[in-house]
């Protein structure tokens, strides 16, 4: 995710208009799909939202949380992750509790290639943003 150089504010600028996504809220809502599909699904926890009940997608933006935090969050979802998961095969399956794919059971392989996608998508999300906010691309 490419934050660096960029203040606080900078960091929370919807630059992309008419949408609201900021480079803060990319970084939380990638914490929340690490603990969704490597927690929830793969590994079959019961885990609240990373941000809270009315933040399930990680979007909304805390005046008290700013990057640092975020970033720390971010990295501590993917250990755990890491953790939860080290013990099972590519072909173990979990299965999904909410949303639109709500009973759908998918592979620990599967996750990952949809984490991949994830990360291919905001991370294009990201560079519309920087170049928005200050001209920078691709760092």
């Amino acid at each position: 995710m490419t934050h660096a150089g960029l203040d606080d504010a900078q960091v929370r600028v919807a630059s992309a208009e008419p949408s609201s996504l900021t480079l803060l809220g990319l970084v939380q809502h990638l914490a929340e799909v690490e603990r969704n599909w490597f927690q929830r699904v793969a590994a079959g926890i019961d885990v609240p939202p990373v941000y809270g009940k009315g933040n399930g997608n990680g979007y909304v933006l805390d005046p008290e949380r700013g990057m640092g935090e975020a970033l720390a969050v971010w990295k501590r979802e993917i250990a755990r992750g890491e953790e939860v998961c080290a013990g099972l095969s590519l072909d173990d399956v979990g299965r999904i509790a909410d949303g639109p794919m709500t009973g759908l059971e998918v592979s620990l392989r599967w996750a990952y290639v949809h984490m991949i996608e994830e990360y291919a998508r905001h991370n294009g999300h990201a560079d519309i943003l920087r170049d928005r906010i200050d001209g920078v691309i691709g760092a």
